[in-house]
């Protein structure tokens, strides 16, 4: 059986890592496989938002140890980085639905995405000084930026767990919902952002991310610059017929 699950369904894939029995630790065949689903989900123009989850009890508990601890974990790092890179490189919007445990390497792989919601049953932990690695696929930097440069030294500094309710607290997660929730709440986030202006989508994604990369200042530049290549495509008959359907769903939302 696959190690990575991919469905799609109405403009919305649903990625699902498939190691329950290793709580989906990131083994190189799950790190590759998460690659090349990412690189070819990029390729789908009919693909519009995604979702990340895992199977069982486990977001992902990580790199895994047992294969690391053999030597038989590849010191290149070039896999790993087409991981992150492929998610990265992934231009629609992606929803994490951390279901279990997410630690380290499963930390990490949480805040490559977009949007966060948690389950009840969810429980974050960065262990890398513990192990006795340091993090190479954004977690300190992301972290710090995310929940404040304290809360992420705590968090990293010590390898102590915390639940969902403290990482919604903390801002580290948008949500948390009952477990028998999570993706009908993820899929019905989805759908929310289907609803909008597809390219429109896409090049706000792209200006959230490159300016919160950069500096203040640069971020102004760069959305000053995206803005007017957008607005050059927008004609205002297009905008003329979204205006009622906000209006109505302004409406349906203040009920």
């Amino acid at each position: 059986m696959s190690v990575v699950l991919v469905e799609k369904s109405g403009g919305i894939a649903t990625i699902t890592l498939n190691r329950p029995e290793a709580l989906n630790a990131l083994n190189a065949e799950l790190r590759d496989a998460i690659s090349r689903a990412f690189q070819d989900l990029a390729k789908d123009a009919e693909v519009r938002v995604a979702i990340l989850t895992g199977a069982g009890r486990a977001f992902s508990a990580g790199i895994d140890l047992k294969e690391l601890s053999s030597g038989r974990l590849e010191r290149s790092g070039a896999a790993d980085y087409d991981m992150i890179a492929a998610i990265r490189d992934f231009a629609a919007p992606l929803i994490g639905a951390v279901n279990g445990h997410a630690i380290t390497g499963g930390f990490e792989l949480a805040l490559a995405c977009d949007v966060l919601i948690a389950s009840e049953n969810a429980l974050f932990a960065d262990t890398h000084a513990r192990v006795g690695i340091v993090p190479g696929w954004g977690l300190s930097q992301k972290l710090p930026r995310l929940i404040g440069i304290g809360r992420a030294k705590e968090l990293s500094f010590t390898g102590n767990f915390i639940g969902a309710e403290q990482a919604e607290q903390w801002g580290l997660v948008n949500r948390v919902v009952p477990a028998h929730e999570l993706l009908p709440v993820c899929r019905q986030l989805a759908q929310d952002m289907l609803s909008c202006d597809p390219p429109s989508l896409r090049r706000y994604k792209q200006m959230i991310d490159r300016g919160y990369a950069g500096t203040f200042g640069d971020g102004l530049a760069l959305e000053q610059k995206i803005s007017r290549e957008h607005l050059s495509d927008v004609t205002s008959e297009a905008i003329a017929g979204r205006r009622a359907l906000i209006q109505d769903r302004g409406r349906k939302q203040q009920r």
